[in-house]
């Protein structure tokens, strides 16, 4: 069974992306990495997470449109989805993970 590779995107990957990469590791089926938009994230996202990525899922819609303004050539078909996930949240916060799993959840079984 070959693996589907999803990448979490965010602003910063310091909360809601690093969060929803250490949900969906242990998923079987999937391999997960992270990165955030912004300049000053923690991991700053590569041509080449967007390359290994076949499906990416962003917290937001700014991020999306971000993501497109900057990477369109990229993206060519690839699967973006927007969570419509709040930067109000913790890392590893009991109702960001319980949003991830309801959210993102069904489209990763």
């Amino acid at each position: 069974m070959t693996s589907r590779r999803v990448l979490f995107l965010c602003s910063r990957n310091r909360l809601r992306s690093p969060t929803a990469e250490q949900v969906f590791r242990a998923w079987p089926g999937l391999e997960v990495d992270s990165a955030g938009l912004a300049e000053d994230a923690e991991v700053v996202l590569t041509a080449e997470q967007l390359d290994w990525a076949e499906l990416i899922m962003v917290m937001e819609a700014s991020h999306r449109r971000r993501l497109h303004a900057r990477h369109r050539t990229r993206l060519k078909g690839k699967r973006v989805i927007c969570l419509d996930i709040p930067d109000i949240y913790a890392f590893m916060q009991p109702e960001l993970v319980e949003l991830l799993l309801k959210k993102a959840g069904p489209l990763l079984r």
